[in-house]
């Protein structure tokens, strides 16, 4: 029986964080056993903040090390890069003629820099198009989003639709696969784990930066022997993603106080140490061995550029370019 197909694409835009892999990254490990799956590094949505080459082919190389190292398989999933299929920039000038400005001022990312005041891009004012793109073009059944993100499978789903009235039953409408919940996952602050809140704990960061991160985050005031509230408790929270063993026993010494916040972080701090060292070997490793990343990504260019292909031919056909 053949797989579903998934497709999903992320931005090369800056090292990834434990509230990464709890939120997206994990669930793409587990989903690979069950679909077809497309791994695209949005190298060209990237741009509209990415404005430097050695950054971007150092994240680059960065993101596809990390997908790796988390357990993504290469021979199982098709990791490539954007910029090497050709038919995503085609495909989204053609969408472009047949969608009104006042269409896509609706995305989210157009209304916040404008009511930011922000000077907008055209590249910005577009993304929608190019996902579209990005998506359309593998046929998936689905593409997972999170709740906040639906917006994107709706402008893809609208367009496919559109495209289909004007020229011709040509794609598929995708469905948003919305993974399982997970709750949000506290930054040291306590507000949502960000880089922009410079927030976060490095999912890829040295025993010592794990360390300074876990130490830092915000407690109040109360001494051990105090009993802690585990339901305000940041470091609790974030206990309960990486201590999950220990749980229980941890809510029982907060109730009791019979721990205080540095022993709690300590244990959190080793906990998530464990679990990112062997994927931090594996991330290092690739790093160090950028041909190994470089056929991965040649490999994946190959696989979905046929693809890609394939589904423009069809395309050109419809609009009437080609015979």
């Amino acid at each position: 029986m053949t797989k579903p197909t998934l497709l999903s694409g992320v931005k090369p835009s800056g090292q990834l964080h434990v509230g990464n892999y709890l939120g997206a990254i994990k669930q793409f490990v587990d989903l690979q056993h069950k679909y077809n799956m497309y791994v695209m590094v949005a190298d060209y949505h990237a741009l509209n903040t990415v404005q430097s080459k050695e950054k971007m082919q150092q994240q680059t190389k960065e993101l596809v090390a990390a997908y790796v190292a988390v357990g993504l398989d290469p021979k199982k999933v098709t990791i490539f890069k954007q910029s090497d299929i050709p038919q995503h920039t085609e495909l989204t000038w053609i969408f472009n003629t047949i969608t009104t400005m006042p269409y896509l001022m609706r995305a989210h990312a157009f209304k916040d820099a404008e009511a930011k005041n922000k000077d907008i891009s055209v590249g910005t004012f577009d993304y929608p198009m190019l996902m579209a793109s990005d998506i359309l073009l593998y046929s998936p059944d689905v593409v997972p989003v999170g709740k906040d993100q639906k917006q994107h499978i709706e402008f893809a789903r609208d367009t496919a639709q559109k495209f289909n009235n004007t020229y011709g039953e040509t794609f598929t409408l995708p469905k948003e696969l919305i993974p399982a919940e997970v709750a949000i996952i506290p930054g040291i602050d306590g507000q949502k784990m960000s880089k922009s809140y410079n927030n976060v704990i490095p999912l890829f960061g040295t025993d010592e930066d794990i360390d300074k991160a876990v130490m830092g985050i915000k407690t109040d005031s109360k001494e051990k022997g105090v009993a802690l509230d585990p339901t305000t408790d940041i470091t609790f929270k974030l206990h309960e993603h990486f201590s999950k063993k220990q749980i229980e026993e941890l809510r029982e010494r907060y109730l009791k106080g019979s721990i205080g916040y540095k022993e709690s972080k300590e244990i959190l701090a080793t906990n998530i140490k464990e679990l990112v060292g062997p994927m931090r070997e594996t991330y290092t490793a690739l790093l160090n061995n950028p041909n190994k990343i470089k056929k991965i990504l040649d490999k994946g260019a190959k696989r979905a550029g046929k693809v890609a292909a394939a589904k423009m031919k069809e395309v050109k056909r419809a609009i009437g370019v080609t015979q």
